[in-house]
Parts: C-alpha cells; structure tokens; sequence
C-alpha cells in the first residue's frame, strides 16, 4: 500500500483541497487498473481486504478519500457542491493515465461512492471498460415529500452546515465486529449529515437516474436484500435504465449495507472478481 496525495483544480467546487490518495499494486504487471470509489463517511481504507483480494487476482487499485472524508481536505458531512467528488474522481483518473498508461481501467464504487461512479460514468465512461457497484445509493428509500423538499432547499441555502440527518451504524454490517470497528475508526466521520449535503445527494440522485440511460458499458450491479442504508431499489433502477448491453444484477439474500463486509463476503467477491476477469479478457481480444 502506497499513499499520495492530488490537488483539485482552481474550477472546482472544492478547488486548491488536498486529497489522499491510496494505492495497492500486485506483484506483477497489472492487467487492469480499479479506480474504487468509497461510500459516506468512510475512507478508502476500509477496502484493504478488498483491494487485496483485487491484487492477489492481479489488479492494481486506486482510490482517494473523497473531499470532507478520511485524511483528505474539506469538511465532514458537509460539501459546497456534489461536483467536489466527482472532480476527486477526475484527478485521480488522471494520475492512473499517467502511471499505467493504456492498461484497461475498471470503476468500482460503494453507496455514495455508488452515486458519484454513476455521475462519472455519465460523463466519462469512454474512460472505462467495466464499472461495478456495490450498494449504490441511486434511490432514497422513502420518496421526500414537498415540504421535506422545499426545507431542504432552504436549509442548503441559509443553513448549509446544519447537522439535519444521522445514519445508523448498525445497517453497515450483521457483523458486531465490523460494527464496532467502524464506530472506532477516527477516519469515519460519525456527526450528522448538514443541509447542503443533504439537497447535493438529493439532486445528484435525480441527475443519476435521468442520466442512467446514456451509460452503455458493461456494468455488475451488487446489492445486500436487507440494506437499510441503501435501497435496492436503487440497482434495480440501474440495471433496468442503462443502455449497457452487458449488464448483471445480483441481490443477496439478507446482507445489509456493507456487503464487502458481510459473513458472506467472500462470495461477493469472488463475484466482482470473476466479472471483472470477464470483461477484461473480453477488452483484450
């Protein structure tokens, strides 16, 4: 594992913040290059299980925390515009061109970071040649109602910072111990989600699912049954939306939100790998 750091440029909405940047390479000369966008609150080091299931396959991995999470620059629970993520997710597909050149890239986001790959994918999935998405929050689970909308609005605009939502720890994983790890990470932001946040995702989930049907890769679609945290809802919008011709969708029976970091997710990933091995020796025939 390797830490570094990009900078977001002056036309961001996070313009001139530092993010942290991780990275694990395999031993060997990858065969395909997972840029991994983690979800709210976290940060890209609750995927070392992850990333070294991917390198022992013979990926390499990216990801940074995201502007306001773990050790980058901004705010927790707070983000001037949903653009600061998605341009975090720019400069680091950058610095994978710069390093691994023409070697096949691949996404892969969790829940927030679900929304935000979907956001990328949009604009550029030519980048790509696979994506996979693992509990993406792309449908809120109960539709807001006017009113909630129009405070929304004005709690964004008057009240940006103010704490207005907490998650539920306990809808991250069946497993107390993931549970507890997560409560006692310093990394993970536990205050409560502020007004502009909260109108950002709203509107970033309506421009997710108006702009599904212009991505046309191949796409896996993963999701726990009993997420609490983020509908399923959501994939099956995905699955059922893009253009992808290639496309799966796997719902799993009773895991909750993280399933990366369920009883069962060795069977997860064993998934996600098999897919991803899938489409890259599909990208080099």
């Amino acid at each position: 594992m390797t830490a570094g750091a990009v900078i977001l440029p002056a036309e961001s909405a996070g313009a001139g913040a530092r993010l942290h940047v991780t990275h694990w390479l395999p031993a060997a000369r990858p065969k395909a290059v997972v840029l991994l966008a983690h979800g709210y609150a976290e940060h890209a080091g609750r995927y070392a299980h992850v990333a070294k299931r991917l390198t022992d396959a013979g990926y390499a991995v990216y990801a940074i925390d995201h502007w306001g999470h773990g050790q980058s620059d901004g705010e927790g629970g707070f983000v001037p515009r949903f653009s600061a993520f998605t341009d975090g997710m720019a400069e680091l597909l950058t610095l994978v061109e710069v390093n691994h050149g023409d070697t096949p890239r691949l996404l892969l986001g969790h829940s927030m970071g679900g929304l935000i790959s979907t956001l990328f994918l949009i604009e550029r999935q030519q980048a790509f040649a696979a994506a996979a998405l693992s509990g993406p929050a792309i449908v809120p689970a109960a539709p807001p109602s006017r009113f909630t909308v129009w405070i929304s609005r004005f709690l964004s605009r008057f009240l940006p910072r103010l704490g207005v939502l907490s998650l539920d720890a306990n809808g991250v994983s069946r497993d107390p111990a993931v549970v507890a790890a997560y409560l006692a990470d310093p990394l993970v932001y536990t205050g409560k989600i502020g007004a502009r946040l909260g109108r950002e995702f709203m509107d970033a989930m309506a421009a997710a699912q108006a702009g599904a049907p212009k991505i046309a890769l191949p796409i896996l679609l993963q999701h726990g049954s009993a997420d609490s945290l983020a509908s399923p809802a959501g994939s099956q919008y995905l699955f059922d939306h893009v253009a992808s011709a290639d496309k799966a969708l796997k719902i799993y029976p009773g895991l909750f939100h993280e399933i990366y970091n369920e009883p069962e997710q060795d069977t997860v990933l064993n998934d996600l790998i098999a897919w991803f091995d899938a489409q890259v020796a599909r990208k080099r025939l």
